[in-house]
């Protein structure tokens, strides 16, 4: 395990929810990696921390990506949506993660 201890508090609060998109399935498939948002000042050792006491797996690997919001128009007006961070959180070999019900 880490040698670092983390809040468990904020580890609750890191992982924001997870991405369910097409491409978040593929990377499932291909890498055995599941995509989170998480918080912006999240760093990868937290978010393995993470995952592996939410979800009790073990974690081979996490990359991160920021990705800037898109600038939107609301009739007059400009506004932007949030800035997002995303997680790949790879998973060591045989590991499983199941997030919420599979459809049969």
């Amino acid at each position: 395990m880490s040698t670092q201890q983390f809040d468990e508090g904020r580890l609750m609060a890191v992982l924001v929810a997870p991405i369910v998109s097409e491409k978040a399935t593929l990377v499932a498939e291909k890498s055995n990696a599941v995509m989170f948002k998480v918080l912006r000042d999240a760093t990868k050792p937290e978010i393995k921390a993470a995952v592996e006491l939410m979800f009790k797996v073990q974690v081979k690997g996490v990359s991160v990506l920021n990705q800037k919001g898109k600038t939107k128009r609301f009739g007059k007006s400009i506004g932007r949506r949030d800035h997002v961070r995303k997680a790949f959180v790879t998973l060591m070999p045989g590991q499983e993660l199941n997030i919420g019900g599979e459809a049969a």
